[in-house]
């Protein structure tokens, strides 16, 4: 859908579409075509854009607009949400959302490697190159339209996603995204099984966070919607401490002797966090058990690789021709 849209200067705002849908409600009994609605809200200014030429077609391909007969009608479900703008703007998310979660463009502006985690605001950041230039139009529709926000630091160019429809993305949007994590070419049995027991370890950590700290502080499972920070699960020390300061790798694993794999990435990320940086080891055969409680290792670049009591194994060799 978005690369049918990147034709249009403007895809709407939401002046233009409270007025064109209150339009459209308050004369239910009047037939408008869409001639007739260019022809209404022609050479009108909405939220300081004076062309809006995507508007009508975005409406549609949303079924925030309906067509019939060639005559145009408002979508019903938005009847009980014009009594404000704010109102008719979380509607038309919710519309958004549920029509693009499975739309490719979208999901690439969405994926994994364009997100990441602020741990000041605990909101999802999202790179502006994630549009690039093709997709402007679209970003400026999420922008005006509240879905997304400058970072509050200027220095950094990307955009945070608005709390007030995390709940929305979640629902909507998450489960696309954690599909396309591993990535379709590679998702095999084998795969789908470790990422569905990477899942579960990291789900019985966050409870067992949440109980550490005996409900009072709210734990971040950053690995739901990235895979590249470094770390799973963002949590605190103490319930005391304002931000957190304990960023927990997860790592599942079978039998009495614990082992994992872990990436460069995570190496590094281990390394610049240093005492604020864990491991923790789960026994899938244990996780069940009441009293269960996971191998918990702080600062594992110092405690973990100048300590012989394990065993490293280097798994790949990146070589290269000295030519």
């Amino acid at each position: 859908m978005l690369d049918d849209l990147r034709k249009y200067t403007c895809l709407g705002t939401p002046k233009y579409y409270y007025e064109l849908l209150t339009t459209l409600n308050d004369s239910s009994s009047n037939r408008w075509n869409i001639s007739d609605i260019e022809q209404l809200l022609y050479n009108r200014v909405f939220d300081d854009r004076p062309i809006i030429d995507g508007g009508i077609d975005l409406g549609l391909r949303l079924n925030v607009l309906q067509l019939n007969d060639e005559a145009i009608s408002m979508n019903s479900d938005f009847e009980n949400h014009l009594n404000s703008i704010n109102q008719m703007i979380d509607m038309f998310n919710h519309y958004l959302f549920n029509s693009l979660k499975t739309d490719t463009s979208f999901l690439n502006i969405f994926s994994s490697k364009n997100l990441s985690y602020d741990i000041i605001y605990k909101s999802l950041q999202l790179d502006n190159s994630a549009f690039g230039f093709k997709y402007s139009n679209f970003k400026q529709l999420l922008i005006d339209f509240n879905s997304i926000s400058k970072h509050p630091t200027p220095q950094f160019n990307s955009y945070i996603i608005n709390q007030r429809y995390k709940k929305l993305f979640d629902k909507a949007v998450l489960p696309e995204i954690k599909k396309r994590k591993i990535g379709v070419d590679e998702f095999k049995r084998s795969m789908e099984q470790k990422q569905i027991y990477g899942e579960e370890a990291e789900k019985f950590i966050l409870e067992y966070e949440k109980q550490r700290l005996e409900g009072q502080k709210e734990i971040d499972w950053i690995a739901e919607y990235i895979v590249n920070e470094g770390y799973d699960i963002a949590s605190y020390n103490n319930v005391v401490d304002k931000i957190p300061n304990r960023f927990i790798e997860v790592k599942s694993y079978e039998g009495k002797a614990p082992y994992f794999y872990w990436s460069k990435n995570e190496y590094r990320v281990a390394r610049k966090k240093g005492v604020e940086y864990w491991i923790y080891l789960v026994n899938r055969n244990e996780i069940k058990n009441v009293d269960y409680s996971p191998i918990k290792i702080q600062n594992p670049y110092e405690s973990i690789l100048n300590n012989d009591q394990w065993v490293k194994v280097v798994d790949k060799y990146w070589i290269k021709a000295n030519v």
